[in-house]
């Protein structure tokens, strides 16, 4: 008897746990919080500033590479990388002795065709006087001739005298050609002779031009900032082609940011557009800067001027943005102290367009659905065209439901895009989480916000 009376009370007890369980959970149901957890925003208005994101390298925005025109030695070097050198300074000499010996054969070239310049002219002037000496003696002849036909007339002289004066006349007439023809040639050969001056004079000038180029000068005030030759190497430079590079002079007061921009945004890029930029050497410092000049054409264009066809290269533009001198002023000292070196990491904000005062909503809240989702079979939004979805944002309504509103969106920062047309203000609209508002999200659905955990703020 006494075990069955232990059986029984401990069926009772098991029953009444199980009875004790079943109200627990029907409490907890019943209390457990309906609808989807979401997070949500105020539609506010706002200040949105458009940008395009980009990096690239420091340079000098002026920077003249140096090479030698001339072949040679380097006889003497006069600078160091680092040194600030002034227009017309003197930098380098190259071994001038071969240019100089030139020089002198160019003098002694000049000095002949001038020789023979002046035997043209003599010989000109022999020519002027023997025609003038054959022109009196025609002259002369022509007289007797004349005096000879009325002679003749008359029977006065014999036919031999009357044609032998005849023929004298006819000679010196052949002589008197014949020394103009000699006086014309010795005129041209006076002219080939000026030719010749000049073109031994011009040789001579390009001589002396070369020797002078031996002496290496600086074409503008600046900083020596890249020096890639020594004293006693050779350089070779001609006139058909690059010679070595020996240095390069930089503005270091004038330095620009050149950075590479996709295709996707260099449309919205003017020139004049202001820019915020970093320079990974200075950190927690922000420079300011204006876009100076845009690349017309692409930089895997080819030396040729063919752009590759293939689409399997980015296709990405120059932007060279100058740093206003005003925005590192605090870090420039006393002496030569250069804020910038070329060849600095920079990144840089183009501010493409600004908008005051306009409504705004968190980037996340916009998503996208489908125009007509009854049309058709259903499809992923990946297999979607443009045209058959349309963007919306989720208002949290006072019932604790959410209500597809389409909107039209403009301009956007990192955080925030314009409202052109769907909401008027001052709407909660759901943000988070992305899940929920790119997927989950229908007119209609129950709601619940989110609670955030201690140290994440209060819930709207």
């Amino acid at each position: 008897m006494a075990k069955k009376k232990n059986n029984r009370t401990l069926i009772i007890v098991l029953v009444v746990a199980a009875a004790a369980l079943a109200t627990l959970a029907y409490f907890k149901a019943k209390q457990k919080p309906r609808g989807e957890a979401v997070e949500t925003e105020k539609v506010e208005r706002r200040t949105i500033r458009e940008t395009v994101s980009a990096s690239g390298k420091v340079f000098p925005e002026k920077e003249v590479k140096i090479s030698s025109d001339v072949s040679g030695e380097i006889v003497e070097l006069f600078v160091e990388e680092g040194d600030s050198v002034k227009s017309g300074q003197v930098l380098a000499r190259i071994d001038p002795d071969a240019y100089q010996s030139a020089v002198e054969r160019g003098v002694a070239s000049v000095n002949t065709s001038k020789s023979e310049l002046s035997r043209s002219k003599a010989a000109v002037e022999n020519t002027i006087a023997q025609l003038e000496q054959i022109k009196a003696q025609l002259d002369n002849a022509r007289s007797i001739h004349q005096r000879n036909v009325k002679l003749r007339e008359e029977g006065v002289i014999s036919e031999q005298d009357f044609e032998a004066s005849l023929t004298n006349v006819q000679q010196l007439e052949a002589n008197k050609r014949a020394a103009e023809a000699s006086k014309r040639s010795a005129e041209q050969s006076v002219e080939s002779a000026k030719y010749n001056v000049k073109s031994s004079e011009a040789s001579l000038k390009e001589l002396r031009t070369n020797l002078s180029r031996t002496t290496i000068t600086s074409p503008t005030d600046g900083v020596i900032s890249m020096l890639g030759v020594e004293q006693g190497e050779r350089v070779v430079g001609t006139i058909q082609m690059t010679g070595t590079e020996m240095m390069r002079i930089a503005n270091f007061n004038s330095m620009e940011v050149q950075v590479e921009v996709s295709e996707n945004d260099i449309l919205r890029v003017s020139l004049g557009d202001t820019a915020e930029i970093e320079v990974d050497a200075y950190l927690e410092e922000k420079f300011l800067g204006v876009v100076t000049e845009i690349a017309s054409s692409a930089m895997n264009t080819s030396g040729s001027g063919q752009v590759a066809l293939t689409s399997d290269q980015v296709t990405n533009f120059v932007v060279k943005i100058r740093i206003l001198p005003e925005s590192y002023a605090h870090l420039v000292g006393n002496g030569s102290l250069i804020p910038f070196r070329p060849g600095m990491s920079a990144a840089v904000d183009i501010n493409t367009n600004t908008v005051s005062n306009v409504l705004s909503i968190p980037i996340q809240a916009v998503t996208t659905r489908e125009k007509d989702p009854k049309k058709g079979p259903g499809k992923e939004k990946s297999e979607l065209d443009d045209d058959e979805l349309r963007e919306v944002v989720f208002e949290f309504t006072e019932a604790d439901t959410a209500r597809m509103v389409p909107v039209k969106t403009g301009i956007q920062d990192n955080e925030y895009i314009q409202v052109l047309s769907g909401l008027e203000g001052e709407e909660t609209i759901v943000t988070g989480p992305y899940s929920a508002v790119s997927r989950k999200l229908e007119s209609g659905m129950s709601l619940r916000k989110k609670e955030k955990r201690e140290g994440e703020g209060t819930s709207d």
